[in-house]
């Protein structure tokens, strides 16, 4: 039976293992099925695989359905749990059993790890030897719990027309009778897998090429069963930037991390899409025009690199591209999820978010993250009076003082205070001194962030407001209002 596409609407599938967060791996598998459900017209389900009781965790279901919502992936129908269908496992292995395409194998313990042995001595890929497969059950040993195993073909080939690595072939003489059903009446992974993706329709299985071997082997019990065989695309894995297998120092961490360090999901979804898929040069996607370009074919054969440098910088494009309201938003949810702030805590008040708002067109054109955003803006909400880092407090000489205090004097009474009319004054201000604007810039800005580096000088004079502005500038020059 040859693994073509399937007619009608076409139904992808997610299927992680809740042991742990959703890796960077993993959402992008879940968003290459996610787009091309969507490109396609179809429908992409979401099956948590849930079998391994020991290590499957609530907690770890939850984060996955956090990530993926995140990211803005979104699934059809509520979340099948692979666990709650061993029954339905059961009865297709006893099925099988009875139609002479699976059999009883009671092999003991020792005798496999005897052959298993025999077979790595001898260099071959094959560790089963077959020993029940035509043997009558009335020789097994009395009390053995049998386990079920496939009746896989011997001779000839197994092919996949990979939509991803092209056509594979396997030999058969090299696949083993895989286990279907454990000694305890549990489903195997392989078993599990098939069943579910047939009784929900799947047409398309996109996965990790990690999943290649295991595809053949799933290939053979669709066969076994009559069923049509899914189309299958097997994607290579992420890497590192030095080309070996990614890990946390390159990258390997939970999309919940990649919300922590302050990246947009839009940015994060836009980067990933990337990773192993293209569409001519184009690097920066809206979600519609992903969604219309995005194809199997695209995909290439080679591993992604991750490269963080980039995904920085792609955000940074998304972070000054958002609307500033949409950013403060941003930042609202992200609290939650970062160390406690003694200025910052979620939720943000009304009178944050405004000044936030106000703020935001002078801090996201340097910031590349939501973390700079939140750091640049810090001095906003500083307390009085202002702490100078070390670089600040360098220039803050007795003659600077001064020259903030006559500056105060100078910009009272301003109306309207507007950027326009503040910068009026200070340029004002300094023809007056006989100095240059950077003269009187630089301390200006020392006095009301606290740093060397900031926004806008008049931008920030203009967020801050008069009253702010004027007594943050009096307090470094150590005079009171007048």
């Amino acid at each position: 039976m040859a693994d073509t596409p399937m007619a009608g609407k076409v139904v992808t599938r997610f299927a992680p293992s809740p042991t742990g967060f959703l890796h960077i791996g993993g959402a992008r598998t879940a968003l290459f099925n996610w787009l091309y459900a969507r490109a396609q017209g179809g429908t992409m389900l979401l099956r948590i695989e849930d079998t391994d009781r020991a290590r499957s965790t609530d907690a770890a279901i939850t984060a996955i359905l956090d990530g993926l919502s995140w990211l803005g992936i979104t699934w059809d129908g509520e979340p099948i749990h692979q666990f709650a269908r061993a029954a339905r496992h059961r009865e297709v292995a006893e099925q099988l059993l009875a139609a002479g395409k699976a059999y009883r194998c009671y092999a003991t313990p020792e005798e496999l790890t005897q052959m298993r042995e025999a077979a790595r001595s001898e260099g071959r890929s094959k560790l089963y030897d077959g020993r029940w497969r035509d043997r009558d059950p009335s020789e097994a040993p009395p009390g053995a719990k049998p386990v079920i195993r496939l009746k896989a073909p011997l001779t000839g080939q197994t092919v996949i027309q990979d939509q991803v690595q092209g056509e594979v072939v396997w030999q058969n003489e090299n696949l083993d009778d895989l286990v279907l059903l454990r000694s305890d009446g549990n489903p195997t992974y392989m078993l599990a897998v098939v069943v579910d993706d047939h009784d929900m329709g799947v047409t398309h299985i996109i996965r990790g090429d990690d999943h290649l071997t295991n595809g053949a082997r799933q290939k053979q019990i669709f066969e076994a069963l009559g069923w049509p065989v899914p189309v299958m695309a097997h994607i290579p894995l992420i890497h590192g930037p030095d080309g070996s297998k990614l890990s946390k120092r390159h990258g390997a961490l939970g999309v919940d991390a990649y919300r922590a360090m302050g990246y947009l999901p839009q940015a994060l979804r836009n980067y990933l899409v990337r990773l192993g898929w293209s569409h001519g040069d184009q690097e920066i996607f809206s979600t519609e025009e992903m969604i219309e370009h995005f194809g199997l074919a695209q995909i290439g054969r080679s591993a992604a690199r991750f490269d963080f440098t980039k995904l920085e910088s792609l955000n940074g494009h998304y972070i000054r591209q958002s609307d500033d309201a949409a950013l403060v938003d941003e930042i609202d949810r992200l609290l939650p999820y970062l160390p406690s702030d003694d200025v910052f805590v979620a939720p943000l008040t009304p009178a944050q978010k405004t000044l936030l708002t106000a703020a935001m067109p002078g801090l996201k054109e340097r910031a590349k993250t939501l973390i700079e955003l939140i750091d640049a803006a810090r001095f906003y909400f500083a307390p009085r009076p202002l702490s100078l880092d070390a670089k600040a407090s360098a220039i803050m000489t007795d003659d600077v003082r001064g020259m903030l205090a006559r500056l105060a004097d100078a910009l009272d009474g301003t109306s309207p205070w507007t950027k326009e009319t503040i910068e009026e004054r200070v340029r004002a201000f300094a023809e007056k001194e006989n100095v240059k604007l950077g003269a009187v810039a630089q301390p200006l800005r020392a006095g009301l962030t606290g740093r060397l580096t900031s926004p806008g000088i008049f931008d920030v004079l203009a967020v801050l407001g008069p009253d702010e502005s004027l007594a943050r500038m009096r307090d470094q020059a150590g005079t009171t209002a007048k």
